[in-house]
């Protein structure tokens, strides 16, 4: 997998050489790598979030009927390090699987614009936070139901974070905000569903803030790094429990 990835990022290479026009203006060369590169890091970034649930979802369940667990557990091992033999593993396998990836995007990005870019590596290692709460967050669902409904559930998760951060974006747009002012009229500071909204895990919103670095001459605002903080406390408490929930399993 990772040489036909490798393949086909080297293909799409080809488009960092075109001529591309909006509203009858040739876009600006440097500005176009920039967009394309943002563009791929973020194909990327969801390919390997996918892969992570893909891997996770049957690592319990296949280690329990080959017989694989209960020899491993035989042995001086504990519970909890078993769990974080299986969750460290995945997701340094995955990390190096997409930085792999993303290194290859920011040596062809490098050569492109005759400039080194090392925010576009640092972006990489933020997005593996969002690898590690999709494996947490898989091999926690898969104890309590089966492996294909985790894997729905991961999906269902970004999905939804996906459309709500999409339709939050709508409401901040001055005009489309000031016409719901208008329909509506005046609100409370926090709705229910806003309420919801910062709650939700933000595998999105992460994603935004990792790529936001590519291309970035001055830092964010605070408010830009609450995805990240989000999902960090989501890896934390879900890690918390996937340990606890393991713990009463029976291994037979």
């Amino acid at each position: 997998m990772s040489v036909i990835c490798a393949l086909f990022i080297f293909m799409v290479r080809g488009c960092y050489h075109g001529d591309y026009m909006v509203n009858g203006q040739e876009l600006d060369a440097g500005q176009m790598v920039i967009m394309l590169s943002k563009i791929i890091f973020n194909v990327i970034a969801v390919g390997v979030m996918f892969l992570s649930a893909l891997l996770s979802m049957r690592i319990f369940g296949r280690e329990r009927d080959n017989g694989t667990q209960s020899s491993i557990l035989s042995k001086p091992i504990t519970r909890w390090q078993y769990v974080a033999g299986k969750v460290l593993g995945l997701w340094v396998l995955l990390m190096i699987f997409m930085f792999v990836l993303h290194g290859i995007v920011f040596i062809i990005t490098s050569i492109n614009l005759r400039i080194v870019m090392p925010e576009y590596l640092i972006a990489s290692l933020l997005c593996s936070f969002n690898l590690l709460f999709v494996v947490v967050t898989v091999l926690l669902l898969s104890m309590m139901m089966p492996d294909i409904a985790a894997f729905l559930c991961i999906m269902g998760i970004g999905f939804v974070g996906t459309v709500a951060d999409g339709i939050f974006a709508l409401s901040h747009n001055p005009m489309m905000a000031q016409a719901i002012m208008q329909q509506q009229g005046p609100q409370s500071d926090f709705t229910f569903w806003q309420v919801v909204y910062y709650l939700w895990p933000k595998l999105s919103g992460a994603q935004h803030y990792a790529s936001s670095f590519i291309g970035r001459e001055e830092a964010g605002a605070l408010g830009d790094v609450y995805p990240l903080f989000n999902i960090i406390i989501y890896c934390l408490i879900l890690g918390a429990l996937l340990f606890l929930r393991f713990r009463k399993e029976d291994i037979v």
